[in-house]
């Protein structure tokens, strides 16, 4: 069964990850530095850092165990440069579609 963050209860029933699929709300890149300085737009990089939102039950290996995915909903992840399949989804925003082996690393407190 795929997992789901609270926060966006509503967004199950538009949008359930399958096999090993995680949905991903992209972190804002930053706008304006600590000491005040506003980054101009063009100069902004992509930014691989996101809140997982939804996960999908997993992949099965050749044995037809499942191998569940490795992140949870709310875990903050680090992602590939290139990579994902950008969703817009109604009055929900911009989210993006991975699959886990293009998850680098989960961000821990």
């Amino acid at each position: 069964m795929a997992a789901v963050s609270p926060k966006l209860k509503s967004l199950t029933w538009k949008l359930l990850p399958l096999m090993n699929r995680v949905l991903i709300k992209k972190a804002e890149p930053v706008k304006q530095t600590i000491g005040g300085i506003v980054i101009p737009e063009d100069t902004e990089q992509t930014y691989q850092r996101g809140t997982v939102i939804a996960v999908g039950p997993g992949k099965t290996n050749k044995k037809g165990e499942l191998i569940p995915v490795d992140v949870k909903p709310g875990d903050e992840v680090i992602l590939v440069d290139f990579g994902g399949t950008k969703i817009d989804l109604e009055n929900e925003g911009t989210f993006h579609l991975y699959q886990d082996t293009e998850i680098l690393a989960k961000l821990q407190n």
